[in-house]
């Protein structure tokens, strides 16, 4: 497991992050979305739901995981979306 991955598992038992499609989107609306990572094979539904509110609320997207990563990472199972709603965090996954 990389670092980023890790340390999405250590932002998620800090709770400072959300999962799922539409949490994420509700709370980008409100500017409490920092940063989202999407599974590279969610569906083209959900990619384009996902990019649109992104970039509609200048939001970074990063696909380079798929769902079985992010879904270890943070230990649950099936989670395409992943929110980070942490401003310090942000700054531990740009490192």
């Amino acid at each position: 497991m990389d670092k980023i991955l890790s340390n999405l598992g250590l932002c998620a038992r800090a709770r400072g992050l959300v999962d799922g499609t539409d949490i994420v989107c509700s709370l980008m609306a409100n500017n409490r979305i920092y940063l989202v990572f999407l599974a590279n094979d969610a569906s083209e539904n959900t990619k384009k739901k996902i990019r649109n509110k992104a970039n509609y609320y200048n939001v970074e997207v990063q696909e380079s995981y798929s769902s079985e990563e992010l879904s270890s990472a943070i230990g649950k199972v099936g989670r395409m979306v992943v929110g980070i709603s942490n401003e310090s965090f942000l700054k531990i996954l740009k490192k």
